[in-house]
């Protein structure tokens, strides 16, 4: 990846070294399991921009009868590749190198049950593009499992506690991406103060709030900070935005939402009719 990019592979490799447990896996799958309401025992899953492999295992885990994970990045790839190993490299996983950018790559994956992309579609430079090539891998009666970050217009404080609108991340960003390593240490370490801080002047607990960023997909507080001042490219949509791009594309119908109000993803869970569609 160019120097425009923020390198995430290098960021998944401190989540895989340092704070993947069984713990956090068990709160990956759990995530899976509540947001998709269906098991995933049996189906196929193809895992788009699969960063540190960590959804891809816990597909595997619930059951999953074939999993596809693919990502650009090479340190990211290392990573999935290393929890393929860790679960005994089962022949029912493989691990690709691959653009969901790249039309004639992803035709030739074929169709799947399940089409997860968390957080990945935003970072390509092409979302419409990339969101259309990701409906399009599921399989009638499959489904779609993505998660957008949202437009945030307002200069204000957000509900999630971060600040300024979604224009403003979009050049810090941008800015992030082409400092130097030192350069974006400072940021890191700047920005996990000022958390700390709010934290202590809002009457909670520092050490309770990291501790339990775990609940939330399994995720790594200090990881989780340094993706999102890094994450470029980097778009976003409002609900309605997604919702009307694949249900009027493609007549895919909205099974279930987790909507924010704020600058952090909404979450879809779309069906692909078993019918053909008039859309």
């Amino acid at each position: 990846m160019d120097d425009k990019h923020y390198e995430f592979g290098k960021n998944w490799r401190t989540f895989i070294d340092d704070y993947l447990t069984d713990e956090r896996l068990v709160e990956a799958q759990d995530s899976l399991r509540r947001f998709m309401g269906k098991p995933l025992r049996g189906r196929t899953f193809l895992d788009i921009g699969c960063g540190s492999g960590l959804f891809s295992l816990a597909a595997h885990r619930l059951g999953a009868q074939r999993v596809v994970s693919f990502d650009l990045d090479g340190d990211s790839m290392d990573c999935c590749r290393e929890l393929r190993a860790r679960e005994g490299n089962p022949d029912n996983w493989e691990v690709l190198e691959g653009s969901i950018l790249d039309e004639a790559f992803v035709t030739a994956l074929g169709e799947f049950d399940v089409v997860y992309s968390w957080g990945v579609l935003h970072h390509t430079g092409e979302m419409w593009q990339a969101l259309e090539n990701a409906a399009q891998r599921v399989r009638p009666g499959g489904l779609l499992y993505i998660a957008i970050y949202n437009r945030a217009d307002g200069l204000g404080l957000h509900a999630d506690g971060r600040v300024g609108s979604s224009r403003f991340w979009e050049q810090e960003k941008r800015l992030y991406a082409r400092l130097p390593p030192w350069g974006k240490r400072v940021i890191d370490a700047s920005a996990a103060a000022s958390m700390v801080f709010g934290y202590l002047v809002t009457a909670r607990n520092p050490f309770e709030e990291i501790r339990e960023h775990k609940t939330l997909r399994g995720m790594s507080w200090m990881v989780d900070i340094r993706d999102w001042l890094g994450g470029h490219p980097y778009e976003y949509a409002s609900v309605s935005e997604v919702f009307s791009f694949v249900h009027d594309r493609f007549g895919y119908s909205l099974e279930n939402l987790f909507s924010t109000n704020s600058l952090r993803n909404n979450e879809f869970l779309f069906a692909r009719p078993l019918a053909p569609s008039c859309f």
